[in-house]
């Protein structure tokens, strides 16, 4: 998934339903006119509620296809309909197929998914600090242990006629493995760009051309590619945002992009889908044989024994959607473009839809496709909890950041016999199902895991309404204090924060240099670290561009005032405007809403007082100082905190 739709997950309806008109067909998609019916209103009812311009939605079952339609416009300004051979980009879907290709070189000997994968990289190198080797293996099942999963998550319409070649990229844009691979989940774009370089280098062809010859001509996906080409350019629907408006299609950076460039139609996904249904064959051809299909569908990482999280290419966010079946889910998604597959293997069933706008759309599609065609036949039973004391708690205790978006940052306490969690969704009261299971008050599950030392390291969180799915979140050590902060000092705590988290380190050495000044260029780059997206190319344009937004006059190497600090992180972080606060002193005109706005949410520095009439004097063009920036800058993006609106 991209960017955008993880963050589009804040807004997902969880709620179990049934199909629009109420109706359920316990048998399976088995008769196409009920499909069809079915179907009709669906996507009638969803496409107004995501304001979708256009969409295709394909169904397999029992190695046929069941139904194949499109609905509303693949071009609305131009009224053309979306149909079975409407192109769409479909996203990192691709990283299924790139799984699959790496699988079929495994079949013929040409490499091996558990051999360390530097020997399929033709001398490019991968920093390792952990001693244990990267495989194929944890590429596939989003366990690489980078520490910069999207770096090379590269985006731009400027991109779609040029030709950027993928060892030379990689070289440029190459993370370090901080973590011991296949030990955490973390959703990794990184990962399947290099499991598509090591087939490109083991095939001796580029990465498009080897999946179409192996891939997409034995399948007989006639309209599909690993790149941009002028022809399915022609074909493809016009790209929209959530509220209808024309968007750019996007290229990528490097060209061929094994994490998600692809481009596809139902009638070619149709075929993909038999393929899976019919165990790795396509009309008598094994594509791949029974057991790499075996791991293809079969589990492979689990959070809890009872939480699966992926395959090897496949995954699945939402379980509690599955109703108790066994399905795969992949979904795609590029700016104005979003994709689905799901397959039940066991039921001898998949869907695939695409359709034209950067919305979560498909998330419930796929909730009223397993509502109506395969109920949850038993309610899940309520947990049985048991006692967690003090003592027990310890070891869940402290604070977490996401080893994907280190903004996603979470603290753990122990209350009353529960955990309390506290993170960017709120607080949430935990209760221990056994040692290194919890729920919260709505049921979401939270996973602890123990690093090779046998000590809490991780946990993963369930709640499809945050950002927490999309990765494990490790903890965070604490480090050294500064020798020039006082223990009494009341920005020890926030300067300490920021260390830890690798938002705010010292000026030199084990010196923090509290009363120092900053300049606006160093401000700015703490501040996109403070924000935690700082390590996504594509987000940090925008963030970059939008920090700035309204200042009279940006200079990187200028000291930097309170007030200028203060307009800087309210463009990222979009607290409500206030009208109750009363500004006294010097303030430029420039700067008070974005002043009032933080001072009403608190997000003031431990030496800035508020009187119970809310009047206070920001002291805001005096420039701010470091143990200053900490206290705001912890305050705005902690673990409690108020989301990132976008």
């Amino acid at each position: 998934m991209s960017l955008a739709s993880l963050l589009l997950l804040a807004t997902v309806f969880t709620g179990c339903t049934a199909a629009p008109d109420g109706s359920t067909a316990a048998e399976g998609p088995n008769n196409p006119k009920e499909v069809e019916k079915f179907a009709d209103v669906l996507f009638a009812e969803k496409m107004k509620k995501f304001n979708t311009v256009g969409s295709n939605f394909v169904v397999v079952k029992d190695g046929k296809v069941v139904l194949s339609k499109g609905y509303g416009y693949a071009d609305k300004e131009k009224k053309i309909p979306v149909d079975p051979s409407t192109v769409f980009q479909i996203g990192s879907v691709t990283k299924t197929f790139t799984a699959l290709a790496a699988l079929q070189l495994a079949d013929q000997g040409k490499l091996n998914i558990k051999e360390d994968i530097q020997k399929y990289l033709g001398g490019l190198k991968v920093p390792n600090k952990t001693g244990k080797p990267l495989t194929m293996y944890d590429l596939l099942t989003y366990t690489s242990g980078v520490d910069m999963p999207d770096i090379v998550t590269d985006l731009s319409p400027d991109y779609i006629n040029k030709d950027i070649p993928m060892k030379d990229y990689l070289a440029a844009h190459m993370p370090t493995i901080v973590r011991p691979p296949g030990e955490a989940y973390t959703y990794d774009n990184f990962g399947f760009l290099l499991a598509g370089y090591a087939v490109q280098n083991v095939s001796g062809m580029p990465y498009s051309e080897y999946m179409e010859r192996n891939v997409f001509k034995p399948l007989g996906m006639n309209t599909t590619s690993a790149r941009m080409t002028p022809e399915l350019l022609g074909k493809m629907a016009a790209h929209y945002g959530p509220n209808g408006e024309l968007q750019q299609t996007v290229g990528f950076a490097p060209s061929e992009w094994p994490q998600g460039s692809m481009l596809s139609n139902g009638e070619d996904m149709a075929k993909y889908l038999i393929m899976h249904l019919n165990k790795g064959k396509y009309e008598g051809k094994e594509i791949v044989s029974p057991k790499s299909i075996d791991l293809i569908h079969t589990y492979q990482v689990y959070v809890d024994p009872t939480i699966p999280i992926t395959t090897v290419g496949f995954e699945e966010y939402f379980k509690e959607l599955m109703n108790d079946e066994h399905v795969l889910l992949k979904g795609g998604n590029v700016p104005g473009h979003s994709s689905l597959i799901a397959i039940l293997p066991e039921k001898n069933t998949a869907f695939y839809m695409s359709y034209n706008n950067d919305t979560m759309m498909s998330v419930e599609v796929y909730e009223a496709f397993m509502n109506h065609y395969y109920p949850k036949k038993q309610p899940t039973p309520p947990a049985a909890y048991s006692p967690l004391s003090e003592q027990q708690a310890k070891e869940y205790v402290g604070l977490y950041k996401n080893t994907r978006i280190e903004g996603v940052r979470t603290k753990f306490s122990y209350e009353g016999g529960s955990l309390l969690m506290e993170t960017g969704s709120g607080k949430h009261t935990l209760k221990m199902i056994h040692p290194l299971l919890f729920d919260d008050e709505s049921g979401n599950k939270v996973a602890f895991k123990k690093d090779a030392e046998g000590t809490i390291a991780y946990f993963y969180y369930t709640n499809p309404k945050t950002l927490d799915i999309v990765a494990h979140s490790q903890k965070v050590k604490l480090k050294p204090a500064f020798i020039d902060v006082p223990n009494e000092s009341p920005y020890k705590t926030h300067i300490d924060h920021l260390h830890a988290m690798d938002v705010m380190g010292g000026k030199s050495g084990n010196r923090f240099d509290p009363k120092g000044t900053m300049t606006q260029g160093e401000f700015a780059d703490v501040l996109l670290r403070a924000q935690g997206f700082h390590n996504m190319p594509y987000w940090v344009a925008g963030s970059k561009k939008q920090m700035v937004t309204g200042l009279p006059d940006y200079q990187p190497t200028a000291p930097i005032t309170r007030q200028m600090a203060a307009v800087m992180i309210q463009n990222l972080k979009h607290v409500p405007p206030a009208t109750d606060v009363k500004l006294i002193g010097q303030t430029d005109v420039w700067a008070v809403d974005a002043i009032k706005a933080l001072v009403a949410q608190g997000i003031v520095d431990p030496d800035t007082k508020v009187s119970a009439d809310q009047t206070v004097d920001f002291r805001s063009i005096q420039n701010i100082s470091r143990q200053e920036a900490s206290a705001l800058l912890d305050k705005a993006f902690d673990y409690y905190a108020l989301p990132i609106a976008r």
